[in-house]
């Protein structure tokens, strides 16, 4: 038989070139653990440096490396570096190198850090890590352009799928925990997906590890066609297209074999893995030619695509917030167009905004009660006339809500304008907002702990889904019992992202201070400062409230009003173990869940510790609060409650904003793609 011609180069080089365009990806995602700092020229810094400086040059061919650093366990530093398992072994190094570099910058002066890039991954700790499973903290990214057509029968392929090799990459050796595969769907479309461990796990902990993603990805991701879930120890990624580089998978899995564990009986065909073509000895000395080639050229495009990424970045970084923030905008506002109401037929659902329809009253608008002409009934949030930040706080909201689906979040139908109007159509949310069951007497002695620790944890993981699990780090910027609202069933949904802010940064400076006295932290109020941790401070401020039935603001104990606040008394009754004290009477009858409530209330302590990298994330409030066999650590001292001068008094319920160091009329919404 006549031998086949040979195949152009360039069919040679495209998986290499196509994972160097990949590994050049300028997206990265970082966490940098509030569990400790170090300073800079420490014996901790310099074993730092110098393990990450070692690591990209220790890694074989198997992608993967740990090495640990320093004479005292003080100083000592254990790093990881894995990449992806169908990456070469030098686009593994560049990756590893840069990550490394980017990690001690992004993270500067945390002992504990872990950054992802598209196909690597680098890991450091002041405690061992090697052989430890690490499932937190996270991170969830999503397919966004495009949903399943039939989910159910998606996530049963997908679920099949993620099955088989979760099992396959649990199997590998010491070396490998890498799986890879496809499966054709009834709906004529393939599932493709890559799971893989650091090889340094126990195959009982690589399952546990990749099982806790599965469950994750059928959570938050059971509608879209691709997600991309992380963990330190493990990682989970699955699309609708070929993303991986089946040839360097099959070497990979010639070079460090993984059984494959059969599919049960009467189950589809096992993922099937692209097949590297044997070639014939006639073949072998062209293909010895053509990989000399590659090894030569394939260097110099690295680093051409690599000197261009840079000069990209660098651009992008001198470009202003404002262009930034436009395009989002432009892209945003055109999803929101096609949620547009006519403003007459809102008019005429709350009764021309009738006063017998309203139903509370927010810091830029009031709220009322309202039918369609389908009886289908609304909440409508018309904003105030006059207010200065109203037309940002109304694009804000449509952008927001528009993409956020969660059932702790408040769902928004649409919007409707008209001249000066503007209003906001939600869903109505039967049994009002919060403070009304556990601030007003006697509705609060209704509400059980069990119902309380319900709304808890539903707000818990509201803003967990906020935080980490929605396609947009969202910051709230305004929890508060005012804000929470309940349906029939108890169940809690966060309401007015009119504050709310995007942030892929782990903290951001304003210039104009907004927010609701008592829920904001320290941090906040003086220096402009905000993140994540900031939603974390008002989320433990209104579960002290919840548990004590008053308002920070406004504590009372036996009739007499505390002037240090909730937050203070609480902490002071922790320290002389009174912190009975602390619980509302009506909940200190339920003695069999006396256990739980203190255990809530040390969480709470938790979450408003006055330094920012004390407080735990909303993940490990969230695992707090399902899991009370966990041992918590000691709280430190609370932020104290910001007391207002008479000049500054108005109702707690009510929005305020000053600014605090500079007169720059900046706008309160300032968006950031991430």
């Amino acid at each position: 038989m006549a031998s086949q011609p040979p195949k152009p180069l360039f069919l040679f080089a495209f998986p290499i070139l196509t994972t160097l365009f990949t590994t050049v990806s300028c997206l990265r995602i970082y966490q940098c653990s509030p569990n400790g700092n170090y300073t800079e020229n420490s014996p901790y810094y310099t074993n730092l440096l110098t393990i990450l400086s070692s690591l990209p040059s220790n890694i074989d061919n198997n992608g993967f490396n740990s090495a640990s650093q320093g004479s005292t366990a003080a100083d000592r530093v254990h790093a990881v570096a894995l990449c992806r398992g169908d990456l070469q072994l030098v686009a593994c190094r560049a990756c590893v190198k840069t990550v490394a570099e980017d990690l001690v910058t992004s993270c500067r002066n945390r002992r504990q850090a872990v950054l992802w890039d598209n196909v690597c991954m680098v890991r450091y700790s002041d405690e061992p890590i090697l052989r430890i499973r690490a499932d937190a903290p996270g991170h969830v990214e999503k397919n966004m352009a495009a949903n399943a057509t039939n989910p159910d029968q998606f996530n049963d392929d997908l679920g099949w799928l993620l099955g088989t090799l979760i099992s396959s990459a649990a199997s590998g050796g010491e070396l490998m925990k890498v799986a890879a595969g496809e499966r054709g769907t009834a709906l004529n479309a393939t599932i493709f997906a890559l799971l893989q461990c650091t090889p340094d796990l126990l195959a009982a902990d690589c399952k546990t590890c990749l099982a806790a993603l599965a469950a994750r990805a059928r959570a938050c991701c059971n509608t879209t066609i691709g997600a991309r879930i992380l963990a330190p120890s493990c990682m989970l990624n699955y699309e609708t297209f070929a993303f991986y580089n089946t040839s360097r998978i099959q070497e990979v899995k010639q070079t460090f074999p993984v059984p494959q564990d059969g599919p049960t009986v009467g189950s589809s065909p096992p993922p099937t893995m692209a097949a590297v073509p044997v070639p014939s000895p006639r073949g072998k000395q062209k293909d010895s030619k053509a990989r000399t080639i590659i090894f030569i050229v394939v260097p110099i495009i690295f680093c051409l695509l690599l000197l261009a990424c840079c000069i990209v970045m660098s651009k992008r970084r001198k470009g202003t917030e404002k262009k930034c923030a436009t395009e989002l905008t432009e892209n945003e506002t055109r999803t929101a167009e096609s949620l547009q109401y006519e403003f007459k037929k809102i008019k005429d659902a709350t009764n021309n905004f009738s006063d017998a329809n309203k139903v509370g009253e927010g810091g830029f608008g009031a709220v009322y009660k309202g039918k369609l002409e389908d009886d289908q009934e609304i909440a409508v949030k018309r904003l105030f006339m006059g207010t200065g930040q109203r037309d940002s706080e109304f694009q804000n909201e449509i952008m927001l809500l528009a993409k956020l689906q969660h059932r702790n979040l408040v769902r928004l139908h649409g919007f409707a304008r008209d001249q000066t109007e503007r209003v906001l159509v939600y869903e109505f949310v039967n049994n009002g907002s919060l403070d009304h069951y556990i601030f007003d007497q006697p509705t609060a002695h209704f509400v059980d702990w069990d119902t309380r620790f319900k709304i808890i944890r539903g707000i818990a993981k509201g803003l967990l889904y906020l935080h980490e699990d929605s396609r947009l780090r969202i910051i709230h910027r305004d929890l508060k019992a005012s804000n929470i609202l309940l349906d029939t069933t108890m169940n809690p949904k966060i309401a007015d992202f009119g504050l709310a802010r995007l942030c892929n940064e782990t903290e951001a400076n304003t210039k104009r201070i907004v927010g609701t006295y008592g829920y904001m932290p320290p941090e906040y109020v003086h220096h402009g400062r905000f993140s994540i941790k900031t939603d974390v401070y008002g989320f433990g401020v209104l579960a002290l409230e919840i548990i004590c039935g008053q308002k920070n603001s406004n504590f009372r104990n036996e009739g007499i009003t505390i002037e240090e606040g909730l937050l203070n008394y609480a902490w002071r009754n922790w320290n002389e173990r009174t912190i009975v004290n602390v619980i509302d009477p009506t909940l200190q009858s339920e003695s069999s869940n006396l256990g739980d409530i203190i255990r809530c209330v040390h969480i709470a302590l938790l979450c408003v510790q006055e330094r920012t990298h004390d407080r735990p994330t909303m993940a490990s409030v969230s695992l707090m609060l399902s899991n009370f066999n966990a041992t918590l650590p000691p709280p430190t001292k609370p932020a104290f409650f910001v007391s207002r001068s008479s000049d500054q008094e108005r109702p707690e319920d009510r929005l305020v904003e000053h600014t605090p160091f500079s007169n720059n009329e900046a706008s309160i919404t300032e968006l950031y793609p991430r």
